[in-house]
């Protein structure tokens, strides 16, 4: 039997194959797609990686600059405080079991006295409110609260030299 050609107006469910494998009525053949998405995927693969290597060296310099604070904290004996978590609405407060330092007026972000980076917001939790929280360690970003609202974001050098100066 042979193929019917297709009827000038008519609905169809999409391009009809051709009986010689080429391409289709767009013009391009099912292994160039093939190539394409797979171009693609690579091209996605290699720029993930690449952020990721950008995030890690951040860190690395987030961490760098927070180990001389550290230093610079003891020699000044800038005492450590007590470090609590906020519910996101800001309402509630929860115990942890950290001492350092707040890095935004705001309470929600914090280094330890070992040099660990915390957000600390939470959902708000019945629970935390008696057992308090115990917030998981980040790695520091050079920017606190990057892609934020304006005036949210705040270079980690800057943070750290207002707790220095007593600022926060």
């Amino acid at each position: 039997m042979t193929p019917q050609p297709p009827v000038p107006g008519g609905a169809t469910d999409g391009p009809a194959p051709r009986p010689d494998g080429g391409a289709s009525d767009s013009g391009v053949s099912e292994d160039e797609a093939a190539r394409w998405r797979a171009q693609r995927r690579e091209a996605a693969t290699a720029h993930a990686e690449a952020l990721a290597a950008r995030q890690r060296a951040e860190s690395a310099r987030a961490r760098a600059m927070i180990g001389e604070f550290l230093a610079e904290a003891r020699a000044r004996g800038v005492a450590p405080a007590p470090l609590h978590v906020r519910s996101y609405d800001g309402r509630a407060r929860y115990r942890t079991p950290l001492e350092g330092w707040y890095l935004r007026r705001d309470e929600t972000v914090g280094i330890d006295t070992a040099g660990e980076f915390y957000v600390l917001t939470t959902p708000r939790s019945l629970v935390a409110h008696f057992r308090g929280v115990r917030p998981t360690p980040q790695d520091p970003p050079l920017v606190i609260g990057a892609g934020g609202k304006d005036g949210e974001s705040i270079d980690m050098p800057d943070a750290l030299a207002r707790v220095l100066a007593g600022e926060v």
